[in-house]
């Protein structure tokens, strides 16, 4: 026990919908609106100090919950589990908000089992990842709570100063955890300033004979030359179909000579989760490597080809990685499916803070403990969202800097954020600066933020 060991003490949900200005497609869908579930916990610690913490997740249905279902029935569903999460963190232990944060994410699947038994009975069930989102807001919150009440980022409290415990709690069946804290695995003199990447969509336009001619005009750009100059991007995330193998080499050969020629200098390949054999993606590099090297080159890793759920898909991708770093995304729920697609030949891992801070850094210290690469990706994080999202970034020591791409989907959206902190949501010379957000808990400087919530859609506790 610590005297900064904090309890919640009550919880208010604030629901801010927001409109693509382009649509954005995930797999077979596309997403061209978003609800940003914005979280406020209010906090104790053991001395009877309170504050407000912060956190904010957007709900992307389509992304966490892929499905023939109705966009609307899926939504509503994630709503209602945002409510049982709600009711559950007052329940949690008094804890650091790491440890707070571990107990939930325990918590969850027999909260999703309830869910999904009592209150979805002969329906499509509720996916963990879609669980694990509408965890994040209050993760996020718990985590900025924290470090308010004790004066610090909170990325300066996962050490043995404030934990009640090191690793081998979370870890209890390998020894090289003992005596070993998050921190101990995180960069020791961050640079607040990273590269950032753009993400190419599949129906982005790429050059002037794409435009249809419903392109938005709203003085962002819209051709891909167009944001390489006026961001100085320097690096691309290519989005593919996976499904249509001459669609997607010709898609990385014109993104590909397009980039070399405006001195952008990696790429990335996100291949939707919809190929079902590694002979798919390897003939695509093979191709690639013979009759365009120079665009081979430039190519840094490839993001998750195969299907979200591994246990369901036990692919041997050990043909994938030998030809190019293979990053586990949308399948690492938990360290403990990045452990089965480290077994299968997966070589890093994607972290994002939509599938709980928590449990981001958990799987950080385990992928790191066996030599695994790391990236922080986006999940078109505006508003509050974007700041713990690069801050993880800083501090996790990826590939390549962050994935950050709300400034090309609702870039408005952001508005009153970008006043406080100007370096997070518009890319400069090819980079995002998170210098603004080094205060207490995650910096977020909420009370400089000029933006008009809508009355709360719940409370929980006083």
């Amino acid at each position: 026990m610590k005297n900064t060991d904090i309890r919640a003490e009550s919880a208010e949900l604030f629901l801010l919908p927001i409109t693509t200005r382009v649509p954005l497609k995930f797999g077979p869908e596309t997403l061209t609106s978003v609800v940003c579930a914005r979280v406020r916990v209010t906090a104790a610690d053991r001395r009877g100090k309170t504050c407000s913490g912060w956190g904010e997740t957007p709900l992307s249905v389509q992304w966490v919950w892929p499905s023939a279902l109705a966009y609307d029935e899926r939504l509503n569903c994630l709503l209602e589990f945002l409510k049982i999460v709600g009711r559950t963190i007052a329940n949690l232990k008094a804890g650091h908000a790491f440890e707070l944060g571990r107990e939930l994410t325990e918590r969850l699947p027999g909260l999703l089992d309830a869910y999904n038994r009592q209150r979805r009975q002969g329906k499509e069930p509720l996916p963990l990842l879609a669980a694990l989102l509408c965890c994040s807001p209050f993760d996020l919150a718990l985590h900025d709570a924290y470090g308010i009440l004790c004066g610090l980022p909170a990325f300066n409290t996962y050490n043995s100063q404030f934990m009640n415990g090191d690793l081998s709690a979370a870890f209890p069946d390998d020894p090289r955890f003992a005596g070993m804290y998050p921190q101990d695995f995180l960069v020791k003199s961050p640079s607040f300033q990273l590269p950032v990447w753009h993400l190419v969509g599949g129906k982005d336009v790429i050059e002037a004979g794409d435009l249809v001619g419903d392109e938005p005009d709203d003085g962002y750009p819209v051709l891909l030359a167009d944001w390489i100059r006026r961001d100085g991007l320097k690096c691309l995330k290519v989005k593919l179909r996976g499904n249509d193998a001459a669609w997607d080499y010709e898609r990385l050969v014109r993104v590909g000579m397009m980039a070399f020629e405006m001195g952008v200098l990696w790429l990335s390949a996100d291949f939707n989760c919809t190929v079902t054999e590694p002979a798919y993606v390897n003939e695509i590099l093979d191709r690639l490597l013979k009759d365009n090297p120079r665009i081979y080159a430039m190519l840094l890793y490839v993001e998750q080809p195969f299907p979200y759920e591994l246990e369901e898909n036990l692919i041997d991708v050990r043909s994938v990685s030998a030809r190019k770093p293979l990053f586990l995304d949308e399948s690492a729920h938990n360290w403990q499916n990045v452990a089965l697609g480290h077994s299968l030949g997966w070589s890093g891992v994607a972290l994002k803070t939509c599938k709980t801070l928590t449990g981001a850094l958990l799987t950080l210290c385990w992928a790191k403990s066996r030599g695994m690469t790391l990236m922080v990706q986006d999940l078109t994080n505006p508003m509050l969202a974007q700041i713990p999202h690069v801050l993880l970034a800083v501090h996790a020591g990826t590939i390549m800097g962050v994935e950050s791409n709300g400034m090309q989907f609702y870039p408005d959206a952001s508005l009153p954020e970008e006043a406080a902190h100007p370096g997070l949501y518009r890319r400069r010379y090819g980079l995002l600066d998170a210098g603004s957000a080094q205060g207490a808990g995650f910096g977020m400087r909420v009370g400089e933020i000029a933006r008009q919530l809508p009355p709360a859609a719940e409370t929980w506790g006083a």
